[in-house]
C-alpha cells in the first residue's frame, strides 16, 4: 500500500513538472466550459454560516422572548378551572408553535440559501454544466479510486479537515476555560439569565470560530486556484500545437492556396479568347487588354502572368487568333502596374492607345 501511495504521488508531481506553458486563452475557455475552474467549498461554507450566525444573533431575542410569551399564555390556558384538553386545543398550539417557529427560521434558512448561491456564483459565474453528472466508468473503477484517494487533492483536503477540527476544537476549550468559573453561579441564576448567559458565550465562541474559518477559506480558494492554474499548464508541443490549429496547418495552406491560384488561372484562362490585343516582353511578361467602349470607361487587364504562364498566355492567344504585340516597357508597366481586372493606368494611355489603334487597323476596324 505505501508503495501504491507512493506511485500516485509520483505520477502527480511528474504530471505537473512535464507541463511547464502557461495556459492559453483557448485552455482557460475549454476548462470553462468544463466546469474546471477555482472553486473552494470552504467559502461555501464560511458564507453560509456566517449568514445562520448573523441570523440567530439578531433573531435569537425576538425567538426567546416570543417562545416565553406563548409558554407563558400556554400555562395560564391551563391554569383554569374549566380547561378541557382536546385534538382540536392541541392542533391549535401545534399550528401556533410552528408559524412561530417559520417566521424565525425561514429568514434565517432563506438567507442561508442566497449566500450558498452566491457564493459558487462568485466563485465560477452563472454556470451550468451537465457533464459532471453523466455516468462515467472512470468513477467506478477502483485504480482510479485508489489513485483519487492518495492524490495531492486528498492529502490537501485531509490536512485541512485536520486543521479545522484542531482550531475549532482549540478556540471552543479556551473560551470555555475563560468563562468556567462563572458556570458556578448558573445554579444561582433565572432560567432567562442562564440561557441569555451561555447564549453569549455560544455565540462569542460561533463567532471567533468563523474569523478562522474565513481566514481557512481565503487559504483555500487560493489554494484551489493555484491547483487549478496547474492543471491547465500545457507542455511545450500542445501550445505549438494550438497555434498551429489557430493558424491553420502549413500544408492544408499551402494546398488551399495552391487550389485557388489554380481556379484564378483557369478564370483567367476562359476569359484571354475575349482579349483583343497581348502585350510581351517577349518571353518574360504578357499582358492582355480588352476593351468594349459601350461598356468600359478604359481598357481592361484580363490576363496577366510571368515566365511559364507567360509562354501559356501566348500559346492561347495564338489558338484564338489574337494580336500579340512586343513592347518590353509597356508590358513591364502593365504587369506590375495593374492587377487582373483593373484599367490600366492613367499615365499608360497614350501607349496603349497607340497599340490598340495598330491591331484595330491591322484587323481592318478602322
Amino acid at each position: 500500500m505505501e508503495e501504491l501511495r507512493l506511485r500516485c504521488f509520483t505520477i502527480d508531481l511528474q504530471l505537473f513538472a512535464e507541463k511547464t506553458e502557461k495556459p492559453t486563452a483557448k485552455r482557460r475557455q475549454e476548462a470553462a466550459k468544463k466546469g474546471q475552474i477555482a472553486n473552494s467549498a470552504e467559502v461555501n461554507s464560511v458564507l453560509v454560516l456566517l449568514v445562520g450566525f448573523l441570523g440567530v444573533k439578531f433573531l435569537a431575542p425576538q425567538f426567546a422572548d416570543g417562545w416565553a410569551v406563548l409558554t407563558s399564555d400556554l400555562f395560564k390556558m391551563f391554569g383554569q378551572k374549566d380547561f378541557m384538553v382536546d385534538y382540536r386545543i392541541l392542533q391549535s398550539i401545534l399550528m401556533m408553535a410552528l408559524v412561530f417557529s417559520a417566521k424565525i427560521l425561514v429568514p434565517i434558512v432563506g438567507g442561508c440559501l442566497v449566500a450558498g448561491t452566491a457564493a459558487s456564483v462568485i466563485q465560477t459565474g452563472f454556470r451550468f454544466d451537465i457533464t459532471s453528472v453523466k455516468f462515467d466508468l472512470n468513477n467506478i473503477d477502483p485504480v482510479q479510486g485508489v489513485k483519487r484517494i492518495f492524490s495531492l487533492q486528498s492529502l490537501a483536503e485531509l490536512v485541512k479537515s485536520i486543521l479545522k477540527v484542531l482550531l475549532v476544537g482549540y478556540i471552543a476549550y479556551n473560551e470555555i476555560m475563560k468563562e468556567f468559573m462563572n458556570f458556578s453561579g448558573l445554579s444561582d441564576m433565572s432560567i432567562r439569565a442562564s440561557a441569555a448567559f451561555i447564549g453569549t458565550v455560544a455565540l462569542r465562541v460561533v463567532f471567533k470560530i468563523i474569523l478562522w474559518l474565513v481566514i481557512i477559506a481565503i487559504l483555500d480558494y487560493m489554494f484551489q486556484k493555484w491547483r487549478n492554474e496547474k492543471k491547465m499548464m500545457m507542455e511545450k508541443h500542445e501550445v505549438k500545437e494550438e497555434h498551429k490549429q489557430a493558424e491553420g496547418d502549413p500544408q492544408i495552406k499551402g494546398k488551399i492556396k495552391q487550389k485557388q491560384r489554380q481556379m484564378s488561372m483557369m478564370r483567367m484562362m476562359q476569359a484571354l479568347p475575349k482579349a483583343d490585343v497581348v502585350i510581351t516582353n517577349p518571353t518574360h511578361f504578357a499582358v492582355a487588354l480588352q476593351y468594349d467602349p459601350e461598356t468600359m470607361s478604359a481598357p481592361t487587364v484580363i490576363a496577366k502572368g510571368q515566365d511559364r504562364i507567360a509562354l501559356k498566355i501566348r500559346e492561347t492567344a495564338k489558338e484564338h487568333d489574337i494580336v500579340i504585340v512586343e513592347n518590353k516597357p509597356l508590358a513591364q508597366s502593365l504587369y506590375f502596374g495593374a492587377e487582373i481586372g483593373d484599367v490600366v493606368p492613367a499615365d499608360l494611355y497614350q501607349a496603349v492607345a497607340e497599340v490598340l489603334a495598330f491591331v484595330y487597323k491591322l484587323k481592318g476596324k478602322i
